[in-house]
């Protein structure tokens, strides 16, 4: 007689199904990265109510303790088995539950036993999910016991060595990347090494950092009680002489290379007072007459703010405007007892009249003497839009682009809706700066301060990148389409997250240099790209997000004029063919990935029609020319403005995308999610690959492939040799372009007989 698969389960989980009453002959399955399973479908799941995960990390050593928290809502004890997927190389360390049972162990299945046990519980249940965690590793624990109506907390830890790569530690911590895995974690890590640790860094999770030494650090990742989906990975980087560096590289044969993001942290120790970079601040304040009431007082107490919090022997300056121009001094002042108690006075007499000149009042701030070896910075505040002078939005970018003679830094703050936030924006990111908008009921002066704290301590700045070839001399063969093109200037706590393209297979170098401590420093780096893999699937898919946010830039700066109309051919901005193939590529890259915004967040829509690549073009003109060309002020503009900052500087992967509406509200696309390397549409039971989108075509499979076929078992140990077997582990007909061919992937479970 055939065995069923769910005996064959029983089997290879280790539980004899004859010691069992006939209620409790099947046990629930738990795996806390996913959900749990019920032995049968009148039998209410026993839930996962959270998981508290605890890390520590001592050098090259980690121990994972996992408290499980599990409730069983029937009227009937219940008995469950505990499958904790983990790392290659994992020992248990230790396993515990409360009440009684006799003998409760956990052992550790190698990755093929693991492989096979999976198999056997995705045929019963008829759920693919746990297919995500086939080629790891497997803790399976002995059965233990739920009482009804109960709860019963499971704790397991386990060892391991973390890999290394130079002064890289990395650890993963192995969680589900499906979405409707609702198991509410949260994770704390604790690090300690010898060395100092420049910067710790996750693509993965927001990170709550505490440092309590140059080599202790605390991390929590916890949002709101639910996690992002998908594995917790963590990479330390422990500190060398100066700016410390390391590189994680994902091949991929379609760019002639592949994707890497180049990761850097500054010294562990603040640097003394006297070694910081000094600062210039000068505070442009809009004294218009629209700033009447609250948001006056509230822009003075943010300059005075600023101004007292420099130290002795920085520098500033105050220039206020409206139709004209004012200086608090022609030049910027140190800041002592005496000069702040004139900038006091100077700033209460300040009052509210008039327009708004902003072409001047940048003039007065970019062409201003600068302080002898600081680092000139400007807070320019506004509320408005440019009224007097020279009003064209075109002039005063290149203004800012062409006349910053001394290279200051303008960091905009647009107070309001009436703000011209393209301009704003591009004056920041040309001056190496950010821009921040203040929403109507917003206090002005916490947003200031917000931006200001992030100024403290200038460690590097005016940083310049070359990459050189095996000679030493510069080349611009080796890498491309870098994001950012100019790289930021560092503070105290900041650490530089840069993305591109790389060609061939030749070790990267590079060469940075710039204002390190107050010296001009050269630091010079080699990266082998042997490393290079396909596990590092996030760096593709952060290269693509601020690749797409910064094409959409493009096309919301070809926008600008002295004019209403569009600065292009015609009446659209399509009319010219350097938008159409920026508009191209980002609807490709957008489907590719599953990164979608509020100019293609109509792909998700079911009515969507995928197969018709030119309507798909159309439809995405359609939303960047009336949102990101003509919605350039109003709350629709702030909120792009908002979405396209927070894109161009994301370093984590998310496995959803999440955009601001013209009300600020957020919005999350359903139906599309992003997995490893790419995204996948919800059309009815069918999950289709944003690959299989991009070939511009009907979407037809070359080949099918049925769930527990020898077929599909090649596919996937492939996957798995990818560490890309999550684009199987959906439920319903998945679409999956994979080595040039569409491959429809079924998953039947046609029943055996008995």
């Amino acid at each position: 007689m055939k065995r069923s698969p769910f005996l064959l389960a029983l089997l290879l989980i280790g539980i004899a199904p004859q010691a069992q009453s006939q209620e409790m002959a099947r046990p629930h399955i738990i795996v806390p990265q996913s959900r749990s399973w019920r032995p049968a479908p009148d039998v209410e799941a026993i839930r996962i109510e959270k998981v508290s995960a605890r890390v520590e990390i001592l050098e090259q050593a980690a121990t994972t303790t996992l408290d499980i928290h599990l409730r069983n809502p029937g009227r009937r004890p219940a008995e469950a088995v505990l499958l904790v997927p983990v790392p290659d190389g994992a020992v248990v360390h230790a396993f515990d539950f409360q009440g009684a049972a006799t003998e409760p162990t956990a052992k550790l299945l190698p990755a093929g036993e693991a492989r096979r046990t999976y198999d056997a519980i995705v045929a019963q249940v008829r759920d693919p999910a746990l297919l995500e965690f086939a080629g790891y590793g497997l803790i399976r624990s002995s059965v233990f016991p739920v009482a009804a109506g109960g709860t019963q907390r499971v704790r397991i830890a386990y060892h391991q060595i973390l890999p290394s790569d130079a002064n890289r530690v990395d650890y993963v911590l192995l969680r589900s990347e499906l979405l409707d895995a609702e198991v509410p974690w949260e994770i704390a890590v604790e690090l300690d090494s010898k060395s100092p640790i420049a910067t710790v860094y996750s693509p993965s999770h927001n990170l709550a950092i505490k440092r309590h030494a140059p080599g202790r650090l605390s991390l929590r990742a916890q949002e709101g009680g639910r996690i992002e989906a998908g594995p917790f990975r963590l990479s330390c980087l422990l500190e060398k002489s100066g700016l410390t560096a390391s590189l994680f590289a994902y091949p991929d044969p379609k760019v002639g290379g592949g994707y890497f993001l180049l990761l850097a942290g500054l010294p562990a120790a603040p640097p003394a007072r006297e070694r910081r970079v000094l600062r210039e601040i000068t505070v442009v304040i809009d004294r218009s007459g629209s700033m009447a009431g609250g948001l006056m007082d509230q822009a003075k107490a943010a300059a005075l703010q600023v101004i007292e919090g420099l130290l002795d022997n920085e520098s500033f300056n105050i220039i206020d405007y409206s139709n004209g121009v004012e200086l608090f001094s022609p030049k910027p002042v140190l800041r002592n007892a005496e000069s702040v108690q004139r900038a006091r006075a100077y700033l209460a007499a300040l009052r509210p009249l008039g327009g708004t000149n902003i072409h001047d009042a940048l003039v007065e701030a970019l062409r201003q003497p600068p302080s002898p070896g600081t680092l000139p910075i400007v807070l320019f505040l506004t509320d408005g839009l440019p009224t007097i002078g020279r009003t064209s939005e075109v002039a005063i970018r290149e203004l800012v682009e062409q006349g910053n003679p001394h290279k200051r830094r303008v960091f905009t703050f647009g107070v309001g809706h009436d703000v011209n936030v393209p301009l704003l924006d591009r004056i920041a990111e040309v001056t190496r700066s950010t821009s921040t908008y203040v929403l109507p009921g917003e206090d002005v002066e916490v947003k200031v301060a917000q931006v200001y704290r992030r100024l403290f301590g200038p460690v590097f700045s005016g940083a310049r990148l070359e990459t050189l070839d095996a000679s030493g001399n510069v080349t611009t063969l080796a890498v491309r389409e870098l994001i950012p093109m100019v790289l930021p200037d560092l503070f105290d706590g900041d650490q530089l997250v840069l993305l591109g393209q790389y060609r061939g297979e030749a070790p990267l170098r590079f060469r940075v240099g710039g204002n390190f401590l107050g010296e001009d420093r050269q630091f010079l780096m080699e990266f082998p790209l042997d490393g290079a893999t396909t596990r590092n699937a996030f760096v593709s898919r952060l290269w693509a997000g601020r690749r797409i946010a910064y094409l959409i830039d493009q096309i919301r700066q070809g926008g600008a004029a002295g004019a209403e109309r569009p600065a292009v051919v015609g009446d659209s901005i399509w009319n010219d063919p350097r938008f159409r193939e920026l508009r191209e590529e980002i609807l490709r890259l957008s489907t590719e990935f599953g990164i979608l915004s509020e100019y293609t967040s109509f792909l998700a829509t079911e009515g969507t029609n995928l197969e018709a690549w030119d309507a798909l073009a159309v439809a995405c003109g359609r939303e960047l020319e009336g949102k990101a060309v003509r919605t350039r002020t109003g709350g629709g503009a702030v909120s792009q403005g908002v979405n396209n900052e927070k894109a161009k500087k994301q370093d984590r992967v998310e496995a959803k995308s999440v955009f601001y509406n013209s009300k600020m509200e957020e919005v999350e696309v359903e139906n599309v999610v992003q997995v490893c390397d790419r995204g996948f549409f919800k059309r009815g039971d069918s999950w289709i690959d944003g690959n299989v989108i991009a070939q511009k075509g009907a979407i037809r499979a070359d080949r099918v492939v049925d769930y527990g076929t020898p077929e599909f078992g090649r596919l996937l140990d492939a996957l798995v040799l990818e560490g890309r077997q999550a684009l199987v582990a959906r439920k319903g007909e998945i679409f999956l372009r994979y080595q040039n061919q569409n491959i429809l992937v079924r998953y039947s479970f046609a029943e055996e007989s008995k």
